[in-house]
């Protein structure tokens, strides 16, 4: 029963990096760049529902909303002051700024806030699920957290592939100068990525942090980088990818904590991304992409 038990926490892990994984695989499909600031976004979600609950007295509801709309804003502002004007600027140069960024928000976060742990009240009030004789316990948080990743893939999925800005947005994927040519606005197709991704994110921060209690300005650092890892596991660029790569991941992380070592489980996942890679470079998802020269 343990095994079960511990299955179903990885899965609920795994949930949140595949939420955030989803911002990195969309902004990478898109746009070509890698947003290493992503993982800083998680964390002022966290903080915006944190205090719209505490200071604010809101409800939990209303305080991811709140978080949602605060990172929304907070991405597409990063977007056109320090990735627009890069539009045609080495990749270099890019990783380069998203890594400043990074360093920027995690600053200005300890400068703002401090850099005291604050423990994050859980925007999740569904009571525990208790199964095979309370031998099994599902916390509401769980339950909510794959259930809403669950929905985000499929909805995200329905949206890239039925609606007119989707379409737009594989477009743009597929070849940007095309794209523009058929009368397609790259910059605001980009900028809604962000805005999408974004929004995600403060999700994902705000999930993590009812199932993990504590915030603090360096919460989301080492989440993005997984959710990365997540990314790239799955096939960056794809949606499924980044969810089956961040349900693998969260598995993955939480049998090794519990079977081999807590202090090993991060050098675990790691191994087993550098072993996929190894058979696989494009990730499980991934499709290698053929240039004409």
């Amino acid at each position: 029963m343990s095994f079960l038990s511990y299955l179903i926490n990885g899965i609920s892990l795994g949930s949140v990096y595949a939420i955030i994984a989803l911002g990195y695989t969309m902004v990478y499909g898109i746009a070509r760049m890698l947003n290493f600031a992503h993982g800083d976004i998680i964390m002022v979600g966290g903080y915006a529902a944190f205090f719209a609950m505490v200071n604010g007295g809101l409800s939990p509801i209303l305080s991811v909303l709140i978080a949602m709309a605060v990172c929304t804003l907070l991405g597409l502002l990063i977007e056109r002051i320090a990735y627009k004007p890069l539009r045609s600027a080495p990749s270099l140069a890019v990783l380069i700024t998203a890594i400043g960024v990074s360093y920027f928000l995690q600053n200005l976060a300890l400068l703002l806030f401090g850099a005291n742990t604050k423990t994050f009240q859980s925007v999740v009030t569904l009571p525990s699920l208790s199964l095979a004789g309370g031998r099994l316990q599902i916390t509401g948080t769980t339950m909510v957290t794959i259930a809403a990743c669950i929905i985000i893939v499929v909805a995200l999925s329905l949206f890239v592939n039925k609606t007119r800005t989707g379409q737009a947005m594989l477009a743009v994927s597929e070849d940007r100068g095309a794209a523009q040519l058929m009368g397609i606005n790259v910059n605001s197709t980009i900028a809604i990525t962000f805005a999408i991704g974004s929004a995600l994110a403060a999700i994902a921060g705000v999930l993590l942090c009812s199932a993990y209690p504590s915030l603090n300005p360096y919460t989301g650092s080492m989440p993005g980088i997984k959710a990365f890892t997540a990314a790239v596991f799955g096939g960056i660029g794809s949606i499924p990818g980044a969810m089956v790569g961040g349900l693998l991941l969260g598995v993955i992380e939480i049998l090794g904590r519990a079977y081999v070592s807590s202090q090993l489980s991060d050098a675990i996942v790691f191994a087993v991304l550098i072993v996929i890679l190894l058979v696989k470079p494009t990730g499980i998802f991934g499709q290698k992409i053929q240039e004409k020269v």
